[in-house]
């Protein structure tokens, strides 16, 4: 079989979604309402908790309404503030929880590939028009999907979100596969969800690009020759298994399994390479954007 086609979507929720969907929305709802009653417990209002912690006041304010998912550090400092009881700290473990479980809420044409990710030796990836889904923020993740048509409803943000930072843990394990990223520079001045949204993203990148056995290349704008003009692709080795190429575009992921179009791909991506900016140069790019902003 030469390549693997997903399905497409209906409204980006597939029938068998909806209990989870309910149950990660009633999930985040009781936990939004258990900070606001131990928030005014303690006599605080959402602006003077918002500064006890760190976040901004509309940051608390969605996480009372369960629309945004409270992360460990935010729960950490509130169970301290709030003189939770530990209440907060189990929170947190149930939330990891349902961090491991998104794995299996994605989109269902993009599940084949993220089987396959979960045990990859090798990840190559170009990336013509947004940070890959592996280096991005939370924060760039979120805006990604709220900016998504048709829209998506909030706690089918949440769910994406969540599935996307889970798979980001790959990054961290040991031993460490292989990981190179090439991404057009104009990706880097591409301001998504807004200026602090956008710096956050740019030190995610000069931090992977300092982590050793990662390599991240910018592809200039001006250069005369770029060898990704057709699109962005994946390369990807899972354990065991031949390398797979994986495309991607408008809710329709592909996987590619046919020995000649992924030696085809591979030869792209040497190019890609060649013609980018070396890492170190990159790492300085990308330092000047942040130091001009």
């Amino acid at each position: 079989m030469a390549e693997v086609r997903g399905g497409v979507e209906s409204g980006d929720v597939r029938p068998e979604l909806d209990e989870d969907l309910a149950e990660f929305s009633d999930f985040l709802r009781a936990v939004g309402r258990q900070i606001k009653l131990l928030r005014e417990r303690a006599g605080l209002t959402q602006k003077e908790f918002a500064k006890e912690v760190g976040y901004t006041e509309s940051l608390i304010g969605a996480v009372e309404q369960g629309k945004r998912t409270p992360q460990r550090e935010l729960l950490e400092a509130a169970e301290r503030i709030l003189d939770a009881g530990g209440l907060l700290l189990v929170v947190a473990q149930d939330i990891e929880r349902a961090k491991a479980r998104a794995r299996v809420r994605h989109p269902e044409w993009f599940r084949n590939y993220a089987s396959l990710e979960t045990s990859a030796i090798e990840h190559h990836d170009w990336s013509s028009y947004l940070a890959p889904g592996l280096l991005q923020t939370e924060d760039y993740a979120r805006a990604v999907f709220r900016m998504r048509q048709p829209m998506l409803a909030e706690e089918m943000v949440e769910i994406r979100v969540t599935a996307r930072m889970a798979r980001q843990e790959i990054l961290a394990r040991w031993p460490r596969a292989v990981f190179s990223w090439v991404i057009d520079e104009s990706v880097l001045h591409r301001r998504l969800g807004g200026p602090e949204v956008h710096r956050r993203q740019l030190e995610r990148f000069l931090e992977i690009g300092d982590t050793r056995g990662m390599t991240l290349q910018v592809m200039p704008m001006d250069r005369a020759e770029n060898a990704g003009m057709d699109g962005s692709f994946i390369l990807i080795t899972p354990k065991g298994r031949p390398q797979t190429g994986y495309m991607e575009v408008q809710m329709n992921g592909r996987l590619i399994t046919d020995a000649e179009e992924v030696r085809l791909l591979n030869v792209r991506y040497g190019n890609l390479r060649a013609q980018a900016h070396s890492p170190q140069e990159s790492l300085s790019l990308i330092e000047k954007m942040l130091g001009e902003r």
